[in-house]
């Protein structure tokens, strides 16, 4: 499968990278690595990434400068590589783009997809797709540059590697990327763990107000849009809300809601063993994986809570 990537590019002139809406640490990670590999490695090619504003944290990243928040009129790429995308409506904006390319190239590990590209490498068992361009790259030409955004992305799709999607190839490719000379325990730190004062305040009003429910096997929170706006966050600052919730003990599902827009909740599900939440993003038009998945639903958050629960209910 190298050797595909290695001639798409060959054969295009003009290259375009994108990934989903709301872009987290392995979306940000696998499109700003493979950027700075064509970049550094296809000097005599044009390659642009399109994504939506990423979290501060990760614009440590310096080629993070060069991302594309929009679309130019009537352009045209020979290839389009899309990442971490289960459908092409999750691209956003930059959707037209892959509409109109000449060719197109789709990387992922969400089990959801539905291989909607001319050529496609999924692989839901990997990690993360930072782990699957890993793979893909030749490994002597990967730069320090490319080292820290592709580590940035496994870091995050694993929770720091205590995931059981990180297996033993995973741990060998963070090994192989440290050797690059990344800082790896400050990357981890730095876009993991530190927070800001806001961040904590809005995740202590999620963990005060959640509730048990399913005697007790299932835990749920909201955050309203007013709430959000109430103590100055917006969507990038709730990452990691619902992992938190996972953690508590005797739980098998967590379920965290925002508020979009108006009675518009953007819903997260994480789980430990039990409950496939890649099967309930499904049945409500979202996507995912086995224990970490995600979907948009309209209703007041009761409503919403009540839907989700229900389909919790029927795997406990």
């Amino acid at each position: 499968m190298r050797q595909m990537l290695n001639k798409l590019l060959a054969q295009a002139d003009s290259i375009a990278i994108g990934g989903h809406v709301r872009p987290d640490g392995d979306c940000v990670g696998s499109c700003m690595g493979l950027y700075q590999y064509i970049r550094e490695t296809y000097v005599d090619k044009e390659v642009d990434v399109y994504l939506e504003d990423i979290p501060d944290v990760h614009k440590f990243i310096e080629a993070s400068k060069d991302i594309r928040h929009e679309i130019e009129h009537g352009k045209i790429y020979d290839l389009f590589i899309c990442l971490d995308c289960g459908d092409e409506d999750r691209l956003g904006f930059s959707l037209p783009l892959f509409q109109s390319a000449k060719r197109t190239f789709c990387v992922d590990h969400h089990v959801s997809n539905r291989e909607f590209a001319d050529d496609n490498y999924i692989f839901p068992d990997a990690s993360s797709t930072s782990e699957l361009i890993y793979d893909l790259i030749d490994k002597d030409r990967i730069s320090m540059q490319v080292a820290e955004a592709l580590y940035l992305g496994i870091v995050h799709d694993t929770g720091v590697f205590q995931y059981s999607c990180a297996s033993p190839a995973t741990f060998e490719a963070a090994a192989d990327l440290l050797r690059k000379g990344i800082d790896g325990p400050k990357i981890i730190e730095d876009t993991f763990y530190e927070k800001t004062y806001a961040q904590n305040q809005v995740l202590g009003r999620a963990l005060l107000e959640s509730i048990l429910l399913l005697d007790g096997r299932c835990i749920a929170s909201y955050i309203t849009k007013e709430q959000m706006e109430f103590y100055g966050v917006d969507a990038k600052d709730l990452d990691g809300i619902v992992s938190q919730l996972r953690v508590t003990k005797g739980i098998e599902a967590a379920l965290f809601m925002y508020e979009l827009e108006p009675n518009v909740y953007k819903v997260s599900l994480r789980s430990k063993d039990t409950v496939d939440v890649s099967r309930i993003a499904q049945y409500f038009g979202g996507g995912g994986h086995k224990k970490a998945a995600g979907f948009s639903m309209a209703g007041t958050p009761h409503d919403v809570m009540n839907n989700v629960i229900r389909q919790i209910a029927l795997q406990l």
